[in-house]
């Protein structure tokens, strides 16, 4: 798998979460009373997806200024 490929792999992956959100509120729209209850479970895991890469992103980016914090300290 070339560069190219792992670039685009990864962009459709981070548009999922949101896509999926799109088309379960498309299906919310199109459905009549309590059919409606079977879009649910695409919202949830969609936000789901989302709340935990934004969560993943704040740790990997605490870590790492934690790490630059170390390595300043130990220059001085």
């Amino acid at each position: 798998m070339g560069i190219g490929m792992k670039v685009i792999g990864n962009s459709l992956l981070s548009l999922s979460a949101p896509l999926l959100i799109v088309l379960a509120t498309f299906g919310l729209l199109q459905r009549q009373g309590s059919t409606r209850l079977q879009a649910l479970p695409a919202v949830v895991v969609g936000s789901g997806l989302i709340a935990s890469g934004a969560i993943a992103r704040y740790r990997r980016r605490k870590r790492l200024l934690m790490a630059l914090m170390n390595i300043d300290k130990e220059t001085n």
